[in-house]
């Protein structure tokens, strides 16, 4: 049986401006920071799609009963946003289906979400993500803040496990690598934390309706996931069980 899995985001362009005295240019770079992520779950037997954020915005699907064609959806540094804000609606004011209400109801349904950490997931830089007291809140493990919620750790910040039996965490042994910064969070009440960082949770987990849903509230490659943490042996069997257990394989 194939196992599909849909991950929106995880993409930008940097513009930059080059000043050497009197005259300037500019220079501009696409990057994309899914690589990691997508080699892990690829080696595990995924079929993966790949929307980086340019196109999600209008490629994403719009309906519970299209998201239904993956197991698992996984957003990434993509904010609310690129989401609600479809091309044909934002520049044409074309009527279209509420993508974030779309999400909500393919986990209720029977799907997995999982929403990874970043400058545009959560809340997010400036508070852009944009996710508070959206239809997506309503099926996370968490509860969202109002406000910029990052908490940058330059000096490193370790993750501790604890649970180390749940079919997420499960075979991974040792010290985790670690973490540069996550999204501050809090658990719903019937959510389980299997691992903390900076006393806040890291992965948190829970179900609603017949799906599942799981927060990583750190990133999945740099910068807050330095390359100790890629490139560490627990990282592919992590994001495995992430996809595994969330999609009710």
């Amino acid at each position: 049986m194939s196992k599909r899995v849909l991950i929106a985001g995880e993409s930008w362009v940097t513009h930059s401006i080059h000043t050497k005295g009197f005259d300037s240019f500019t220079t501009t770079e696409y990057n994309e920071g899914v690589r990691w992520l997508k080699a892990a779950l690829e080696g595990g037997g995924w079929e993966v799609t790949f929307l980086p954020n340019h196109l999600a915005a209008r490629d994403f699907p719009q309906t519970a009963e299209a998201l239904a064609a993956y197991d698992v959806v996984m957003l990434s540094d993509i904010g609310a946003n690129t989401l609600l804000l479809h091309p044909d609606t934002f520049v044409r004011s074309v009527p279209l289906p509420n993508r974030l209400t779309a999400i909500k109801d393919y986990v209720l349904n029977g799907g997995g979400l999982v929403m990874i950490g970043g400058y545009l997931t959560f809340q997010g830089i400036d508070a852009k993500g944009q996710y508070a007291g959206t239809a997506i809140e309503d099926v996370l493990p968490v509860t969202l803040s109002r406000h910029d919620d990052r908490r940058e750790n330059p000096q490193g910040v370790a993750a501790h496990v604890g649970d180390p039996g749940h079919p997420i965490t499960k075979g991974i042994a040792g010290e985790w690598p670690a973490l540069l910064g996550y999204n501050e969070v809090v658990a719903k009440p019937d959510a389980e934390v299997l691992v903390r960082v900076g006393g806040d949770p890291l992965i948190a987990v829970a179900e609603f309706g017949k799906g599942r849903s799981v927060v990583f509230t750190s990133d999945c490659g740099p910068h807050w996931a330095p390359p100790p943490f890629v490139d560490w042996a627990g990282y592919a069997p992590l994001w495995n069980n992430i996809a595994n257990w969330v999609s009710g394989k």
